[in-house]
């Protein structure tokens, strides 16, 4: 079978296992990477059955060496590939299982940037955007997605019992969060002065909000504080998270706030100041 039709088989296959759109997308974007980079080492169609896992080991060389792809992205890459590799051997479309071969590409998390709950609140404080000013504080005293907070709807926001309902997050999971005070605050005078929109974070002239606007007004806000950390609308995100780390919140509580599949993905967020090193010591 040639490599784009089975490319197309699985991209049907992941979709009727009801994976995410962004999931599918970026599944295939890395494949079709692989596939056009094979037809132009072969100078031709790719056939499934004539790959062999040592062309897969060139091709994540030449990302190393040639794209200067980081080991994140190269292990992105590599998990993409396995997956459909051991697809392809469980459904009869090629003569050998190469997904048992991959190794897993040596990749050590760095610990995310994040904002001191101060620090967050003086930045969201010099945002002249107000949308964007409710949006952000939301992100900070939530933990939610910056896609998550754009897709929100007015009837999600339950102020009156405390909880905001994330609708099909990511991995199409919902969730409920519940409103803190200091958000509570904020929710209800918005409530007050809010365009009449579908959407719940909405500007009166376009009734929507998009990711990209956002981020410009961040980043304007950002360079005119002089701010060197790098902030993105994830970054409140992250923030949330260790702020809850730091005052000792139970890490599966955590991960069930943040929407995480597993609890590793939530590790990466307990941060861990001098202080803290030097208390751990004496409890010796």
């Amino acid at each position: 079978m040639i490599l784009d039709s089975a490319l197309k088989e699985y991209m049907v296959y992941m979709e009727n296992r009801e994976k995410s759109p962004k999931t599918i997308s970026g599944y295939m974007q890395d494949l079709n990477f692989f596939k056009k980079w094979l037809e132009k080492m072969w100078n031709g169609p790719v056939y499934l059955e004539d790959i062999e896992f040592k062309d897969v080991e060139k091709f994540l060389k030449f990302l190393k060496d040639e794209k200067n792809y980081k080991p994140a992205s190269r292990k992105r890459i590599s998990i993409a590939l396995k997956m459909f590799f051991k697809y392809a051997w469980k459904k009869g479309l090629c003569k050998t299982d190469i997904s048992t071969e991959f190794e897993n590409v040596k990749y050590v998390p760095k610990e995310r940037e994040y904002l001191t709950e101060e620090e967050a609140l003086y930045f969201i404080k010099e945002i002249k955007h107000p949308v964007v000013k409710v949006l952000t504080t939301t992100l900070l005293y939530t933990g939610m997605r910056i896609s998550e907070a754009l897709a929100l709807r007015p009837e999600d926001v339950d102020i009156e019992n405390g909880w905001i309902r994330i609708n099909q997050g990511k991995g199409n999971k919902s969730r409920d969060i519940p409103i803190c005070e200091k958000l509570e605050r904020v929710l209800k005078d918005y409530f007050e002065w809010r365009v009449d929109s579908e959407q719940f974070f909405a500007t009166e002239k376009t009734k929507a909000l998009s990711v990209g606007r956002v981020q410009s007004i961040i980043k304007e806000t950002r360079n005119r504080l002089g701010f060197k950390k790098h902030i993105t609308p994830h970054v409140f995100r992250h923030s949330f998270a260790s702020h809850l780390v730091k005052k000792d919140a139970n890490i599966v509580s955590i991960s069930k706030l943040l929407g995480h599949s597993n609890l590793k993905t939530t590790s990466i967020y307990t941060h861990t100041s001098r202080e803290q090193l030097i208390d751990t010591i004496k409890m010796f």
